[in-house]
């Protein structure tokens, strides 16, 4: 599109607006553009004045020298032969032509010179007598300068003084590319946009490319009428002259309007550019028209140089001690983790540092199903959502994101205490993560005009520039505070030291389980032969007490006779013990034998041995009907007996007892289930009843030896199942294992 052509015209899409073809140049200055093997003119803007007379139209095809007085001609040739002439303007030097002064520029487009000549007043002095003193003093004060806000106003400041412009402001872009006006100086008259934002629609994409590549750029006249270039279109590419680097290229008509929408006829902008990136630009605006010398915009160029360089250097600063504080508390965080208590707990006796690690003011364990919260957080079923989506949905080990509820809409239930999320994956198979928090922070942002207009309401497809720069203020909620690259990148470092404390701690069980398994072999074993050695000792007593209570009974006193029923008793008693150790060594030794098992065979047998024990109490038994599973019928019978023998047992003080045996599925494992109205138990010690000689219950009340529900666990856990006990004191208890429906491989060996 070229620049003369109507202002008005439609634009439907700003960023494909093809603002380096606009076919057209600024009228300060002149361009020609020759054939670079011979020098030979293919394009030339109208307004070139050519000492002979010639019409700028007339002068295509012809000769460099046809332009030019032969001095002047001699004077560029010999500049363009001796220059290092690249894509980038080059600046040759002022010539002279028929009284007229020109500052001369030239750079290469593929196989053409592209030659520009501004325009020079006849009282102009040279500048560069100056450019050494100035960048010096420049250069002193920012050393002096630690942040970026005191480098910027010293360079505004300076950039006013050398131009002659009425405002300059120096704005720089965040991570969307929108601008915040972090430093102005403006003679009286000027708007403030101190602090104001614009938004990243005033720059195009391909107008942003262009600032990165020319890092000066100046309109002297908002109300210029652009200079067509002839012929329009080149003869074998059949497009319009690449004006990229063109100092005198036309402007785009949006951005004209968008100047005078603001009230400025003049402006310049100086690129900040840091490692590639546009990182921010320098602003000159004025009300009237102003031009600047080539020498002052070249000296402009420099000083944003090396304000880039000051600024990646404080940037970088600021990064490595930023870094360097998280690395510290790095540090004490390993340190605490690698203690030998487990993982939750060492982690909650740092919590102050887990939180300050990366400025967060919430943090979330999620590990083994169990859910420890540090700090201000969502609640735990929130945080169990949150991570069943973050599982789904994460590209990496790390997610992170200062608008969670923007991306999850669940989180906006609770963004004023978690909009900024950043979670670690600290496993490899399952969803265990470790997450910060961030709360929302309520910004009112000043933006320079509604950023939202931008159609007109004649042309709502029109691309229009606004047309106030008043004060619109907006408020957003939703977001916190970014996380920043050095923050992911420790929290990264973080995750691959917990990953190695937890295959440290992971080798360290495997080695104590090992040693666990060979002890407890032994103990098996110890026992298993202590307990069958007992056997007949203690029967032996039995016996030989019955013989002397029939043979000497009426020799003895009554006080020997009840010293004999007592070594009986306690010698009975020890056998009892002595059985049901055998029983549990052989829970642990014996081979499984797995087949499908009728659970209601079981639990009759059980209930009709225990009837012919209770004598005249009063039981009442509801039995469901069970469905089959897969175990080993001899040892899942003897879990059945242990548990209705307990019931009977522990309901006997009950005018009749009420024994409850059902069953629940769930799918994949079924629970048994054994109710009883009986004494019950204080629920604060339930974890103790399945321990090898525990017991809640004096002897004197209830006999017993203390290994009956021992056996169960062991059985049940055998077959790769589960048991759990619930129980009040004086209102019963109840008692229950599950199995699963078919037995993993691993547990029918």
């Amino acid at each position: 599109m070229t620049q003369h052509t109507d202002q008005t015209a439609l634009l439907s899409n700003c960023d494909r607006e093809p603002i380096h073809l606009p076919g057209s140049v600024q009228p300060h200055g002149a361009l020609l553009v020759l054939r670079a093997v011979d020098r030979v003119i293919l394009h030339v803007s109208e307004n070139f004045a050519a000492p002979s007379g010639q019409r700028a139209a007339d002068l295509v095809g012809q000769p460099l020298g046809q332009a030019f007085t032969p001095a002047a001609a001699a004077w560029l040739e010999a500049r363009l032969s001796d220059a290092a002439i690249d894509f980038r303007p080059s600046y040759l030097g002022i010539l002279d032509q028929a009284g007229q002064r020109h500052e001369v520029l030239a750079h290469t487009s593929g196989p053409a010179l592209i030659v520009e000549l501004e325009s020079v007043p006849p009282d102009a002095s040279t500048q560069v007598n100056f450019f050494y003193p100035l960048v010096t003093k420049f250069v002193g004060a920012l050393a002096e300068a630690r942040t970026v806000d005191e480098m910027s106003l010293l360079a505004i400041n300076e950039i006013k003084a050398l131009t002659g412009f009425g405002r300059v402001l120096l704005y720089r872009f965040d991570a969307e590319q929108n601008g915040e006006v972090i430093a102005e100086t403006a003679s009286a008259g000027y708007p403030s946009y101190l602090h104001q934002h614009f938004p990243a629609s005033d720059i195009p994409q391909q107008a942003r490319a262009l600032y990165v590549a020319n890092r000066v750029r100046l309109i002297s006249d908002a109300n210029y009428r652009p200079v067509p270039i002839v012929p329009q279109l080149d003869a074998i590419t059949r497009q319009p002259v690449d004006l990229s680097f063109a100092v005198l290229r036309s402007v785009s008509p949006v951005h004209i309007e968008y100047m005078k929408n603001m009230g400025t006829l003049a402006s310049m902008s100086i690129s900040i550019i840091i490692r590639g990136q546009l990182w921010g630009l320098v602003s000159c605006h004025n009300f009237e028209p102003l031009r600047v010398r080539f020498e002052t915009r070249a000296i402009c160029e420099q000083l944003g140089q090396i304000l880039a360089v000051h600024f990646e250097a404080a940037e970088e600063r600021e990064e490595f001690n930023h870094r360097l504080e998280l690395r510290h508390t790095l540090v004490r965080l390993l340190a605490s983790l690698s203690k030998p208590d487990h993982f939750a707990v060492n982690l909650a006796t740092v919590s102050h540092d887990l939180l300050e690690f990366v400025d967060a003011s919430g943090a979330a364990l999620v590990l083994g199903g169990e859910i420890s919260l540090f700090g201000v957080t969502p609640s735990s079923q929130q945080i169990e959502d949150l991570v069943q989506w973050i599982a789904r949905n994460r590209a990496g080990d790390v997610y992170e994101t200062d608008s969670l509820a923007s991306q999850y809409p669940g989180a906006a239930d609770y963004a004023e205490v978690a909009s900024g999320v950043l979670a670690l994956s600290i496993s490899q198979l399952h969803d265990h993560f470790l997450i910060w928090f961030r709360p929302e922070i309520v910004q009112t942002i000043n933006w320079a005009g509604n950023p939202h207009l931008k159609a007109t309401a004649a042309d709502p497809s029109r691309l229009s520039p606004r047309r106030s720069f008043a004060v619109w203020s907006e408020t957003v909620k939703g977001i916190s505070k970014s996380w920043r690259q050095s923050e992911i990148d420790t929290a990264l470092e973080f995750r691959t030291a917990l990953l190695g404390i937890v295959l440290r701690r992971a080798e360290e069980m495997a080695e104590l389980a090992d040693n666990l398994g060979r002890v407890n072999k032994e103990l098996e074993s110890f026992s298993y032969s202590v307990s069958h050695d007992l056997r007949s000792p203690l029967r032996h007593i039995v016996g030989f007490a019955d013989m002397l209570i029939e043979m000497e009974q009426e020799r003895l006193s009554a006080k020997g006779v009840r010293f004999l029923n007592n070594i009986k008793s306690s010698a009975q008693f020890a056998g009892k013990l002595v059985d049901d150790l055998l029983s549990f060594s052989q829970m642990g030794r014996a081979s499984l034998h797995i087949s499908k098992v009728n659970m209601n065979v079981l639990v009759s047998a059980a209930i009709e041995r225990l009837t012919q024990d209770i004598g005249e109490r009063q039981v009442r038994w509801n039995v469901a009907r069970f469905p089959e599973v897969d175990g080993d019928a001899r040892f899942l019978a003897l879990a059945v007996q242990n548990l209705l023998s307990n019931a009977v047992k522990y309901t006997r003080s009950q005018a009749q007892a009420v024994i409850d045996v059902d069953f629940e599925d769930h799918g994949d494992h079924i629970t048994f289930i054994f109710k009883d109205n009986g004494v019950g138990f204080d629920a604060a010690y339930s974890h103790k009843l399945f321990g090898v000689f525990q017991r809640l219950h004096r002897m004197e009340e209830f006999e017993g030896t203390g290994i009956g529900l021992a056996n169960v666990k062991r059985i049940i856990e055998r077959h790769s199942g589960t048991v759990s006990a619930q129980g009040q004191t004086g209102q019963g208890a109840v008692f229950s294992f599950s199995l699963p429906k078919v037995l993993p491989l691993e547990a029918r060996h």
